[in-house]
């Protein structure tokens, strides 16, 4: 037999007989994860009813104990004290059916919107402020990296590429690179944030309303201003209820973010293993086995590395959800918020803490210093060194390379060859073709922009250094 349908009457109006199956709802209702926004629909609704009062549709007395009522209700969230009801669908009903039960005029608070409108709102709020925080975050994140860069300034590492070894670099500079990358996603993060900052309320369900709103009024009163404060609102009532593009946006600057961090957790987990042992992270930021009493796994490195599948994960999902949506609110809009909330939480986690490890994280200069021991790792400064002396870069690339393979042969390491064994390889090779495997010098060398030589390093240390700590 079928089950009995609930009696409860909510969002639905007059032109339905019965509530939803108890089943139906189960599935719609999406109390269990938008109650997050609710602080943001209160505020809100706070503006929008004293905007229904400064054009005339409220009177004083209504709005201010609409007012009250909500900020009570904000009250009661906080402490926990507020009872949820799945059957009223979602966070907005919630909270208008709750303000009507305690103030009468709270039935007049919905006048001119629409959920449609309300929860573009409501996730556009919410949406900014987080924005805010995890911008701060990800300079945090690259202080920290600039902290062991400073605390590490003569220290030299093999730079890779291909995971071979390729030429020299100062620690600092293959970090500063992550600090450059993270640059551009805090940038990308503010540049979404003018996009996510305009305000929706008042397009209604899809058509706006016939009711005399002043619509810049409640972006004015809800902080939706441009720089000059000018107030930023939605053009097109259409659009405005059916647009997520902010929200994939961000799940977009969120995803590369993720990637970034990915890289430099890959870097860190292979620079900790006993292969590299460049560095060793902290205790308080590693585990143990429950088998291998040796073991000290880099756990932080590997979770933020295997996180950013499910931030790719969500913006996929977003994407997906949406290239089928004819104009304007469809339901599916709904799936919007577990991706959007999920991608959130995600590097809002692991932002702070890769900044936290950073900083307890010690860096074996030995090992190092071991590692950048390796002449080979100059063979390009050789073949500048032949370019400067007058040969076509391809000719002394060609004479470096069978260099090489000579004290392969002789099983010697490149600065270890005899003078007469480089003139064997090519007449302009002299013995003061060896002076290039000096590493002082050839860092002293690299003094174009962006390189890693040491005044160039010093350079952008400095200036990260200033920045971050203004």
């Amino acid at each position: 037999m079928p089950k009995k349908k609930s009696s409860q009457i909510t969002a639905r109006s007059g032109r339905f007989t019965d509530g939803p199956a108890a089943e139906a709802n189960a599935f719609t209702n999406s109390v269990k994860f938008d109650t997050r926004l609710a602080h943001h629909d209160i505020a809100g609704s706070i503006a929008h009813a004293r905007m229904l009062h400064h054009v005339g549709l409220l009177k004083e007395k209504e709005m201010a104990g609409i007012v009250a009522g909500l900020e009570g209700i904000g009250a009661d969230i906080s402490r926990g004290k507020f009872k949820w009801r799945a059957e009223l669908e979602d966070v907005h009903m919630n909270i208008e059916a709750e303000l009507t039960r305690r103030v009468p005029a709270g039935a007049k608070l919905h006048t001119g919107r629409s959920r449609n409108d309300q929860v573009a709102l409501d996730t556009r709020m919410w949406l900014r402020e987080e924005i805010c925080e995890l911008a701060n975050e990800i300079h945090d994140l690259q202080l920290a990296l600039v902290e062991l860069g400073e605390n590490n300034l003569k220290v030299l590492i093999p730079g890779y590429t291909h995971l071979q070894r390729a030429q020299p670099v100062f620690l600092a500079h293959h970090l500063l690179a992550y600090v450059e990358m993270f640059e551009r996603d805090y940038e990308r993060l503010l540049d979404c944030l003018v996009r996510v900052n305009v305000c929706p309320l008042g397009s209604g369900a899809i058509a706006g309303t016939t009711l005399p709103l002043d619509r810049e009024y409640v972006a004015c009163e809800l902080g939706f201003v441009d720089a000059h404060d000018k107030p930023m609102v939605t053009q097109n009532s259409m659009d405005a209820v059916a647009d997520r593009d902010f929200v994939v946006e961000f799940c977009s600057v969120a995803a590369l973010l993720a990637v970034h961090q990915s890289r430099l957790c890959e870097d860190l987990v292979l620079w900790s293993s006993s292969e590299f042992g460049y560095i060793t992270i902290g205790d308080a930021f590693t585990t143990g086995s429950s088998l291998m009493p040796q073991k000290k796994n880099p756990d932080i490195c590997e979770l933020t590395r295997g996180k950013t599948g499910r931030v790719i994960g969500n913006l996929v999902s977003l994407l997906t959800t949406l290239k089928g949506l004819p104009l304007t609110y469809n339901s599916d809009l709904q799936e919007d918020k577990e991706r959007l909330f999920d991608t959130v939480d995600t590097v809002r986690a692991t932002v702070p803490i890769l900044a936290a490890m950073l900083r307890d994280t010690a860096v074996n200069t030995k090992a190092c210093a071991a590692a950048v021991n390796d002449p080979s790792l100059l063979a390009t400064d050789l073949v500048d060194w032949l370019v400067l002396e007058g040969m076509p870069f391809r000719k002394a690339h060609h004479v470096v390379g069978k260099l090489i393979a000579l004290a392969e042969a002789k099983k010697k390491r490149l600065n270890q060859l005899t003078p007469a064994q480089l003139k064997q390889v090519d007449k302009n090779l002299t013995k003061d073709a060896l002076k290039v495997f000096d590493l002082k010098t050839a860092m002293a060398n690299r003094t174009t922009i962006g390189s890693p030589g040491k005044i160039e390093l010093k350079r952008r240390l400095a200036y990260w250094h200033k920045f971050l700590r203004h």
